[in-house]
């Protein structure tokens, strides 16, 4: 028989996944974004793709490493420009730079740059992004300096950038487009115009036509010049097989113009025919300004994003050698200490060492009100001190700070796609084919019905101009852009569209008690003693005990225990059991401190504490019990907990409520203690006694009864749960594992968030179909009315510019949005 073991060596290991960020130019609507995944689907490795119309960037999932030149090529192939935005690094890295390259104007300047990069020492890897004019190098013992240099020699210029200032590199030549984008607009309509004026004067008889050739030579460079980028994008989607919203484009202009220089070649000497110069001219005008409101709408998209990169302070204050010397944030250090002045943002996440201050984290978490820093007290980069002057030890700076954290976290989500897109992405997908088939009918139609080839032209010009894949292609992610966005300013990360679509249908949402509901800072209430016992013995067991263990209800009896002036004995032997209790060897004695249920499992029992204990969980107490095992077997006494409900839970539970949702909680407390916190915030069912590994059984059984489930908590032991719902959200007051299996993060402790994500789902989903609706609408209208020549190629062009802007500009007002009761 073969060796078992042989065989798992072996056997070949799974690869880790991985992700590619990548930026792609050139798509103008839905149908570019269903090719582009195609393509990038057939490189080898590749297990999912999302490609964001409006970000304009692409998300891949490889198995294993990624292919990066794969990809690429796999891009170019399909007929556009990609640009690698972020490169997952090796598993081990000396040192990050990342450079702004100046003077690149195409890719082959971006290989000449990687080239000039890759030949200095210790260079592993050097990848350039020419939308961003950006450099990213990695390798080991680099020196900014030099790589600045080997890249001047290649013949730009460049200079050392901070990690995470992406996004306002991003933004400034989004802004550097918009500006084009406009003086291209502009251009546009200066030349249009006497044609425009030209053809009113025609329809009022008045004598305002101009020559056939002074329109030509108006028409021309509007045709030629400015619309050349429709007539190379036109190419690059033929080439690949397929079309887009630019081949449509360019075939009716082209059609217009083609036939105004026909009527002009066969026109009787002396006599000027109707042309439609106008029509092609004013037609990639309203494109153009079409392209330019959208560019600027989409801008704002990314507004919430740029607002928090703006926190981040560009100089920090350090104290070194017993001195304060100001330094660019770069340069910080962890364990560096900072000092931050009144009125100054936190330029580093750390910990106080010195003084005591209000500080607003308004941005990071949405808590309206300042929040009170002491010693010891954690603060994060980017919040304001308001009232005094800390000195802070650095414990996090650069891309490892909170709120790089969340700017990723943000992009992350805004560059996911939606399970609704998918269905769009399909229909997208034959939109083109349909039309230009629908053009070609229209054509023949008009032509066979009336014998007017004038009347079939213009007619399938306006059918072919009218079509608008953008809006189709840009609801969904504008809104999802937005809507993140939003909700990020008030607190709620988002990890993926999905989470946000899919948390508008949820119908009941199952809440962790402790640190969700209440404030998870338990205290000991009461302290019952069996007969013959004092209350300072039990406490001093007790708190012996719980040295070893760091659950709150430990911290508890060890601040009373304090408070109370009793000290703890040697402990030996310490167990923690899941969901039970704890055991150890304190003086000689073996102990148990625990539940009810671990008194059973080891046959200890009082009948007249048992009755005390009940009235205690009747009042909302959770009682733990505590037992000597060794050497007698007894019951020593009770010590009782009680945990404040947080002021907004009972907010929280009312508006989830009035959103028709069911609220569940599930907790390891007693019947008693669970029911008298449910009572009170007035919640609907409580899932009592529940250990740890259970709860995941809680949410799938509600999920058996077809319920769409959210599940709320903020500990390791949620993590399954979290995992298990439909929609898991998780407190960042807890544990980073909570967070990281959660789709949705709370940035602080506040129930009425949970509510609040879910509103702003539902409202982002009714944007996102809102956006569809209209953009299906106004093609079924719009291409019929074409056909049926009510519709001129002017008209139609105008109509489809503003098609897309109105999606966008619709998405826009989610940014207004806060969850109720703040």
């Amino acid at each position: 028989m073969a060796d078992p073991a042989a065989q798992e060596r072996t056997a070949p290991q799974e690869q880790a996944a991985s992700e590619l960020d990548i930026s792609i130019g050139g798509m103008t609507c839905a149908s570019c974004v269903g090719r582009v995944e195609k393509a990038i689907r057939k490189v080898s490795g590749v297990t999912d793709v999302a490609v964001n119309l409006a970000t304009e960037k692409a998300r891949i999932t490889f198995q294993g490493a990624p292919d990066t030149q794969g990809v690429v090529a796999a891009i170019e192939v399909a007929g556009y420009e990609p640009a690698l935005v972020e490169q997952p690094l090796p598993a081990q890295v000396g040192t990050e730079v990342d450079l702004r390259v100046d003077g690149m104007t195409c890719a082959s300047c971006v290989g000449r740059v990687e080239k000039a990069l890759r030949k200095v020492p210790g260079v592993t890897e050097a990848t350039v992004n020419l939308a961003t004019e950006r450099a990213h190098v990695v390798g080991h013992g680099l020196d900014a300096a030099t790589l600045v240099e080997a890249v001047e020699n290649a013949g730009y210029s460049a200079s050392p950038v901070a990690h995470d200032q992406s996004v306002a590199t991003a933004s400034d030549a989004a802004q550097d487009r918009s500006r084009r984008e406009l003086n291209h607009v502009l251009i546009a309509a200066v030349l249009s115009a006497p044609l425009v004026l030209g053809m009113v004067g025609d329809l009022l008889s008045l004598p305002m036509m101009l020559p056939g050739w002074v329109q030509f030579a108006l028409a021309t460079p509007v045709q030629f010049w400015l619309g050349w980028r429709f007539y190379r994008a036109a190419y690059k989607a033929v080439r690949a097989g397929s079309g887009n919203m630019d081949l449509l484009v360019a075939l009716g202009t082209s059609a217009a113009w083609g036939l105004s220089i026909y009527m002009l070649l066969t026109a009787h000497p002396g006599h000027t025919p109707h042309l439609y110069f106008e029509a092609s001219a004013v037609l990639i005008t309203f494109v153009l300004l079409g392209k330019w409101l959208e560019a600027r709408a989409k801008g704002q998209t990314a507004a919430a994003i740029r607002a928090l990169m703006g926190l981040r302070p560009d100089r920090a204050r350090v104290r070194r050698n017993g001195a304060e010397v100001e330094v660019p944030v770069e340069q910080v250090r962890v364990g560096d200490l900072v000092v931050v002045r009144p009125g100054e943002r936190v330029p580093v996440d750390g910990r106080v060492l010195e003084g005591t201050s209000s500080v607003d984290e308004s941005m990071l978490t949405g808590e309206p009100l300042p929040v009170e820093k002491t010693v010891d007290a954690k603060v994060t980069g980017g919040s304001i001190t308001v009232d005094g002057l800390l000195v802070v030890e650095t414990t996090a700076v650069g891309s490892e700070t909170m709120l790089s954290k969340i700017v990723r976290l943000v992009e992350g989500a805004q560059a996911s796609k939606a399970p609704i897109q998918r269905t769009v992405d399909r229909v997208s997908a034959i939109f083109v084919p349909v039309v230009l088939a629908i053009a070609a009918i229209t054509f023949a139609a008009w032509w066979g019905v009336t014998g007017e080839l004038e009347a079939a032209i213009i007619t399938a010009v306006s059918v072919l101009v009218i079509a608008c894949p953008c809006a189709l292609g840009l609801a969904t992610p504008t809104s999802i852009m937005v809507g993140t966005g939003a909700a990020a300013r008030h607190g709620i990360l988002i990890k993926d569209a999905e989470a946000l679509e899919g948390a508008h249908a949820v119908t009941a949402v199952a809440f962790d008690k402790t640190g969700t509901l209440t404030e998870g800072k338990p205290r000991v209430t009461d302290l019952v003693t069996a007969a013959g016992l004092v209350k300072a013995e039990v406490l001093r067991v007790a708190v012996s005990l719980q040295q070893g263990s760091e659950h709150p209800l430990a911290h508890a009896v060890r601040a009373r225990a304090e408070n109370d002036g009793v000290d703890a004995d040697t402990l030996a032997e310490f167990k923690a059991l899941a969901g039970r209790g704890v055991s150890g060897v304190v003086d000689g004695r073996s102990v148990l401190l625990g539940t009810k249920r671990l008194m059973a499992e080891n046959g200890l029992a009082d009948a007249v504490l048992a009755t005390v204990a009940a009235d205690l969980e009747a009042s909302g107490r959770t009682v733990s019990w505590l037992a000597e095992a060794v050497p007698q077997k007894r019951v020593l006494g009770l010590v009782a907990f009680g945990d404040t409900i947080k002021e907004s839970s009972r907010q929280a539970v009312q508006t989830l409520h009035a959103q028709g949702i069911e609220v569940v909680m599930v907790t390891g407390d007693s019947k008693g203690a669970a029911q008298a916190v449910a009572k009170e915030l007035g919640i609907d069912r409580v899932f009592a006694e529940v250990l740890p590994g259970d709860k995941a059984e809680v949410v799938a059984t509600l999920k058996a009864e077809g319920k769409v489930v959210a599940m709320v908590g903020d500990g390791i032991n949620d993590a399954p749960a979290l995992a298990a719902a439909d929609v898991g959200i998780a407190m960042a007051t807890g544990t980073d594992v909570a967070m990281h299996t959660a789709g949705v993060t709370l940035m602080r402790g506040d129930p009425v968030l949970v509510a609040g994500s879910i509103d702003v789902s539902r409202r982002t989903y009714a944007k996102i179909k809102q956006g569809l609706f209209w953009a299906f609408i106004y093609n079924l209208i719009g291409i019929p009315l074409a056909a049926s020549g009510f519709l001129s190629p002017v008209l139609a062009g105008a109509a489809m510019a503003l098609s897309s802007v109105s999606v966008v500009l619709n998405a826009l007002t989610l940014r207004g949005w806060k969850p109720r009761g703040l």
